[in-house]
């Protein structure tokens, strides 16, 4: 789920920096220190939104650089359990496939990605024995998130399934609704 975040931090700007104006400079210093920040309580911060509340700058002794309490927005994804997602299929390995869901990838295991007994090809493909049905680098699908773990911060682990009803390549989803479509009598 994608939220606004409002924070509050005391930003850090360096001496060279001194002669932007106060806003721009705590702003630089604010999207480099959060963009692409990961952490259990915010999830993945994707932006600084804006910058709002800048207080006096502090220096300290010994650093010489200002430190402003300044408060902001922030947008971050933070996934969760049971969130349907929707994304693209960026690599297959012979384990699953790898999904981009929006700036941040989730893992479907190959037990996860269909109903049916799946192999792998080497031209990292994933194919189904009964059904036919194949998942390919580049496909767009539907998955629900089953597991999230932070427990390596730099590298976050969101499983996701697409083996329940309603979920799995988009094609597949497009062809079933198809078939459920009523005949009109004339």
């Amino acid at each position: 789920m994608f939220y606004q975040v409002t924070v509050r931090d005391h930003i850090r700007v360096p001496p060279r920096m001194f002669g932007v104006g106060k806003k721009e400079a705590v702003l630089a210093n604010l999207k480099s220190s959060y963009e692409g920040y990961i952490s259990k309580e915010l999830g993945f911060v994707i932006n600084v939104v804006s910058v709002g509340t800048i207080k006096e700058g502090v220096i300290i002794p010994g650093d010489g650089a200002g430190f402003y309490e300044t408060e902001f927005e922030l947008l971050t994804y933070k996934p969760e359990l049971n969130e349907l997602v929707y994304g693209k299929i960026r690599d297959i390995t012979d384990f699953g496939a790898f999904v981009d869901i929006g700036g941040v990838e989730g893992m479907v295991h190959i037990s996860q990605s269909m109903d049916d007994f799946v192999s792998f090809s080497k031209d990292k493909v994933l194919q189904g024995k009964k059904s036919g049905q194949s998942l390919r680098v580049g496909d767009r699908c539907k998955a629900r998130i089953i597991a999230v773990s932070y427990k390596d911060l730099h590298n976050p682990k969101i499983g996701l399934t697409m083996r329940q009803e309603g979920l799995g390549k988009l094609d597949w989803l497009e062809k079933a609704q198809e078939i459920a479509k009523p005949v009109k009598e004339g």
